[in-house]
């Protein structure tokens, strides 16, 4: 770190696009991490979701310790606002603070891209690649099993 006059500081460092890796879920949809927390330093972490058409979602969930927001690029996502799914287009933005209810989906039939924002940044994207791993390797879970899994990611189901 080189310290400037005013407190200041030279600190910002570009990081190359996939040089955080993605997972590939198993509906197609796609989890690029952008900027997990380990490139935050903790404060926040910035996800590319692409889906493609008919891809679904999770069902309605809510996080106990981080903040989720979704912000469409392209297509229409369905998004869940704990009471009702609203169709979200380019340029719409949803803010879920902790423990709100909410999901996404996309039953268009073209692609839709998104970023997804958690803060502060939780190593969602160890979620995200477990996820896609279990899709992968076609493993089975029981309901005590996705519990656990869910709960170790503080995500739980409304």
């Amino acid at each position: 770190m080189t310290f400037i006059e005013g407190g200041a500081e030279n600190s910002a460092r570009l990081h190359p696009a996939g040089a955080s890796g993605r997972a590939v879920m198993g509906s197609g949809s796609v989890a690029r991490f952008a900027a997990p927390g380990s490139v935050t330093d903790g404060r926040f972490g910035l996800f590319q979701y692409t889906m493609p058409p008919h891809a679904g979602g999770p069902d309605p969930h809510y996080h106990k310790t981080f903040s989720e927001s979704f912000y469409i690029l392209a297509g229409t996502v369905q998004l869940f606002d704990g009471e009702r799914w609203l169709d979200a287009s380019a340029g719409d933005f949803l803010h879920v603070p902790e423990r709100g209810v909410h999901a996404f989906r996309n039953d268009g039939a073209v692609p839709a891209d998104m970023l997804i924002l958690f803060a502060p940044a939780p190593p969602r994207e160890v979620f995200f690649t477990e996820l896609a791993q279990i899709a992968a390797t076609q493993r089975r879970l029981s309901e005590e099993e996705w519990i656990e899994f869910y709960a170790r990611h503080d995500q739980y189901r409304a």
